[in-house]
């Protein structure tokens, strides 16, 4: 938690571009949150942007991020928090999370090759993250029973792997059955989060 002005990216996952979704309340929080506070905050919509497939290791470690994406990489080295919406969908995040992460996470931007590191050097170091998942089963079934694996990979191999950290998580289940009551009430856990762009 920061009690300075900080520089916020919010990427919002939600597939869904022709409907309002409970991410995208969730994202409006946060951002009213953090610009009340006096953070400066971007914002990427996933389901706007054009994210083709990677098909190849040639085409991930030497070709170029296609065009539409590039505004969003600029976005992710300008910020100090980012964080990241999505809907669990089959355990995991939507494929469209998924292929943005691997079309903007390339060598040479989010990480460095090293000789002597197998691991290469992380270039995104110094950023901080969350992680805020909504999904239909109760939220503590996903992180006791299910171990939250797809968020933990989430941190430790992609997040983790580039150098942001910490990562924190929201994990909201049961989103169903919130109700206008449970929706207002998440949203000002979000509000709070993002005025302390946490």
């Amino acid at each position: 938690m920061s009690t300075e002005a900080r520089r916020i990216l919010l990427i919002e996952g939600h597939p869904d571009a022709g409907s309002r979704r409970l991410n995208h309340a969730l994202a409006d929080a946060y951002a009213e949150g953090a610009t009340a506070a006096g953070h400066e905050v971007r914002r990427v919509r996933l389901a706007e942007l054009d994210v083709p497939l990677l098909r190849s290791t040639a085409d991930w470690e030497h070709g170029a991020v296609p065009p539409g994406l590039k505004g969003a990489q600029d976005d992710i080295a300008w910020c100090q928090h980012l964080v990241l919406f999505f809907p669990l969908w089959l355990g995991d995040m939507p494929a469209l999370v998924k292929a943005f992460l691997e079309q903007v996470a390339r060598p040479g931007f989010a990480f460095r090759r090293d000789a002597e590191n197998p691991f290469g050097q992380k270039a995104l170091g110094g950023r901080s993250a969350r992680i805020v998942v909504t999904m239909g089963m109760p939220a503590v079934v996903y992180r006791w029973y299910f171990r939250a694996h797809s968020v933990k990979s989430l941190e430790r191999n992609i997040l983790g792997f580039v150098g942001i950290a910490p990562v924190h998580e929201t994990l909201i289940g049961l989103v169903d059955r919130l109700g206008d009551k449970g929706v207002a009430r998440w949203c000002a856990k979000l509000r709070k989060l993002g005025a302390q762009a946490d």
